[in-house]
């Protein structure tokens, strides 16, 4: 199941990402969901299973597997949120618990060959959505439920998953630099989710606080 997300070109990842979150459905229907269920502290009923993610609810239907947003289900769900619901419930392992301890990418396990990919889809767009906009960050930070940290001129820890808390770190830019920006992850979240995946949940991290911030969603 390590299939790579990052590396093809756009037409071919955009058919890549259909057939993967196809393949990921499936792989669903194939689990034990009340084990899912019991092992996240999950919402379930006789139809779907409920998840929060970034502070939003989601519904997995326990017959077909499709994920929607649960207060809006027509919207379209990203690639990202899709991957990342379904690849906490494959990869996370028996036990798996939080370090405690928050670390850039680069020092997440097995991470390191995907930086690059991450510095370019995820941090370098978190500086510039917010550069000159700190409080609008710090806005949107407290509307996901964040913690407040004393790191960068905005600092918190917010909840991607109830399991997998990341650090937001942000530093705005002056007239001799350009606004910079940080995301840090449990030492251990690849004990709950795959390293690639990490990227993804991520990107999603830097959608939604974009949304919060200006009001918008994709």
């Amino acid at each position: 199941m390590r299939e790579s997300y990052l590396t093809n070109t756009e037409k071919d990842r955009a058919d890549n990402y259909e057939l993967t979150c196809e393949r990921w459905r499936n792989i669903f229907l194939g689990m034990e969901q009340e084990k899912i269920a019991e092992r996240f502290g999950l919402e379930m009923d006789e139809s779907a299973l409920y998840i929060l993610y970034f502070g939003q609810k989601y519904r997995i239907d326990r017959r077909n597997g499709i994920i929607t947003l649960w207060d809006d289900p027509e919207r379209k769900l990203a690639f990202n949120t899709l991957i990342s619901i379904y690849n906490l419930f494959y990869y996370a392992r028996p036990g798996a618990k939080e370090k405690g301890e928050f670390v850039p990418f680069r020092l997440v396990k097995r991470a390191a060959p995907f930086d690059p990919a991450f510095q370019r889809m995820v941090l370098k767009p978190l500086a510039k959505t917010f550069e000159g906009h700190g409080e609008l960050l710090r806005k949107a930070c407290i509307a996901l439920h964040g913690m407040p940290i004393r790191q960068g001129d905005v600092g918190y820890v917010v909840r991607a998953f109830d399991c997998i808390p990341l650090t937001v770190v942000f530093w705005d830019g002056d007239e001799e630099f350009e606004a910079q920006a940080n995301i840090l992850f449990d030492a251990d979240i690849t004990d709950f989710i795959h390293e690639e995946t990490v990227v993804c949940i991520a990107s999603d991290f830097v959608r939604r606080l974009s949304e919060e911030a200006y009001g918008k969603h994709s």
